[in-house]
């Protein structure tokens, strides 16, 4: 088939033109399958405490039961099923289309940081906090200028409502958050485009996929708040993504990830205990959340 596909330009165009949309869906698939498993589980987890075993489940300990569903078991068993068949789809798939042959073993780099790669990881949180400052003043001016209403992430807000789960969630970070999201956004999801886009369209389209994938986290505010919320997320999306990128280890950008969350979970902690009121900076630490 791909031999003679050459021999029709029209078609080998309209092959290729598949190719590119396939891998951008697939990509995009891989996402939602992922929050989407991970929501199920603990769909299916909360329903057998509540009405299995008369557990009555507060708004906190749902928060904490979707920690490890979603980000610590749903996204990272997607993760590893992917590299698994990712053989099996891409040969079955050869029978029918003009499909690129492996470039190798599609793998996911995990290991313990080198001291050069601590160093990156100091830089790439440095760079994300650094993006928030610039950031925050944006979305500030927007806000006085058009009267914007911010959105704000669900779980900060029950945060906000219950400052205890703000020190759950700090740990939460670097033990679930981090590396779960890391695992099928950067790992699979990035790596999966990189393989046709190439590196730079790779971490750029997963960033991209990744902001918009949290837009349904966001509630309140207006729907153009809740796009200057998403498009806020692509400055530390992009960083996370180059990081992997240049060192082929995942734990760089998950420790990177896990650091900038927790920051803005200590700073939200820190609002709310003890300022009396929440200021606008809260409402964009609680915005900035992923």
């Amino acid at each position: 088939m791909a031999t003679g596909s050459r021999e029709y330009p029209v078609l080998h165009m309209a092959l290729q033109a598949f190719q590119y949309v396939f891998t951008l869906f697939s990509a995009l698939l891989l996402g939602v399958i992922g929050l989407g498993f991970g929501t199920v589980l603990f769909l299916v987890t909360a329903f057998f405490l509540s009405l299995g075993v008369g557990v009555q489940i507060t708004v906190v300990q749902r928060l904490v039961l979707g920690l490890i569903t979603v980000q610590g078991i749903g996204l990272p068993i997607i993760a590893y099923t992917y590299i698994k068949l990712r053989p099996v789809i891409r040969s079955k798939l050869r029978k029918f289309i003009s499909y690129p042959p492996d470039t190798g073993t599609f793998t996911i780099g995990i290991s313990v940081p080198s001291l050069r790669e601590v160093g990156i990881v100091v830089l790439g949180y440095a760079s994300a906090m650094g993006g928030l400052v610039v950031v925050a003043s944006i979305i500030r001016r927007l806000v006085s200028r058009f009267g914007i209403e911010t959105a704000t992430n669900q779980a900060a807000e029950i945060g906000m409502e219950n400052p205890e789960v703000l020190l759950l969630l700090i740990p939460a970070s670097f033990l679930l958050i981090g590396p779960g999201e890391e695992l099928l956004f950067r790992g699979v999801v990035q790596g999966r485009i990189r393989d046709y886009f190439g590196p730079i369209s790779g971490v750029t389209i997963a960033s991209v996929i990744f902001a918009g994938i949290h837009y349904p986290a966001l509630s309140g505010g207006s729907v153009t708040g809740k796009l200057v919320g998403v498009c806020a997320l692509l400055i530390p999306s992009l960083i996370l993504g180059a990081t992997y990128e240049y060192t082929d280890n995942i734990v760089v950008p998950s420790l990177i990830h896990g650091a900038y969350n927790a920051t803005l979970f200590t700073g939200l902690y820190v609002t709310v205990k003890f300022s009396g009121e929440l200021s606008s900076a809260t409402g964009v630490l609680s915005s900035n959340w992923f």
